[in-house]
């Protein structure tokens, strides 16, 4: 993992601070994220599996992309440098939809405990991975989802299986016409 500071918040996504990311995660510090949920035009979402090698939920699923803002960068242009960097994914419209805090904690003894913003948008290629970052991407309905997620709940980030079905909810009463 290469060295990157994450932002510190309250609650009320207040900056109150930045630290190494990895001692962040050590110290289940608050810290401000972001989640990306691309749709295709089939209505279905773009997961991606972590790649093994990730510091946790290595070779899990989870949405589309997901990371961490950078010191005086928005939501939405991190999000945007992260599709690069992970898939591919030239600028794509993104919409901030909405934001909650969740707190998961690794048998590695990392913690995951973020402010995490979920951004909506539109795609309907096919991402270019960068295998440091993603072992492999798929396109799947909300019922299939749910289904995979009631069998396996282990394949799947918790932050996923906490919010996916609100970000479903959301892109189809805001947002599908709107892309």
């Amino acid at each position: 993992m290469k060295q990157e500071d994450v932002i510190l918040v309250d609650e009320n996504d207040t900056m109150i601070g930045s630290m190494e990311k990895y001692e962040a995660h050590e110290k289940g510090l608050l810290h401000r994220a972001f989640s990306v949920f691309l749709f295709n035009d089939r209505d279905e979402l773009l997961l991606q599996q972590r790649a093994w090698n990730k510091y946790h939920c290595g070779g899990l699923w989870t949405n589309s992309c997901c990371s961490h803002q950078r010191l005086g960068e928005g939501n939405v242009e991190a999000a945007k440098r992260r599709l690069i960097e992970e898939l591919g994914i030239p600028s794509t419209d993104l919409h901030e939809a909405f934001s909650f805090i969740y707190k998961a904690s690794f048998d590695n003894g990392l913690t995951e405990h973020e402010f995490d913003y979920v951004l909506i948008g539109k795609f309907n290629g096919t991402p270019e991975i960068n295998p440091e970052e993603v072992a492999a991407t798929i396109y799947k309905g909300q019922q299939e989802i749910q289904d995979e997620i009631k069998r396996s709940p282990e394949q799947f980030t918790p932050w996923f299986k906490m919010i996916y079905q609100r970000a479903f909810a959301t892109y189809f009463s805001d947002y599908k016409d709107k892309l």
